[in-house]
């Protein structure tokens, strides 16, 4: 079970972090990712990370603006996300892979969105 937190509404500009607390499998043993899904739009890959931590993926879109990371001690996986815009406006999923990296939809498990609402 994935159990995502920490959206909300803010203006342009701020900043935001979101986390994803696991349960009910051994986290360290899963690649992670977050994804988002904006309305009327297509879920899309956001930012993924590797089960030790050492190596980060992100979206051209968020690169430089988005940090993962993750604390396999806690079973929780972070976004901190800086810089938002409007256009981040989407509701933010966590989704667990056992396999490798992927930027698809192909993940094991998946929290509920939390929702993301950046004013201009």
């Amino acid at each position: 079970q994935l159990q995502a937190s920490g959206g909300g509404l803010v203006q342009a500009g701020a900043s935001l972090r979101l986390s994803c607390a696991a349960s009910g499998y051994t986290f360290s043993s899963y690649f992670m990712g977050w994804f988002r899904q904006a309305p009327g739009k297509e879920r899309e890959f956001v930012a993924a990370i590797s089960r030790s931590g050492v190596s980060k993926y992100y979206a051209d879109s968020v690169k430089g603006r988005f940090t993962i990371s993750r604390d396999n001690a806690k079973d929780t996986v972070y976004l901190q996300m800086m810089s938002l815009k409007p256009e981040d406006t989407a509701d933010y999923y966590c989704a667990a892979r056992s396999g490798s990296y992927s930027r698809s939809s192909d993940y094991d498990y998946w929290g509920q969105g939390t929702l993301v609402t950046v004013s201009s």
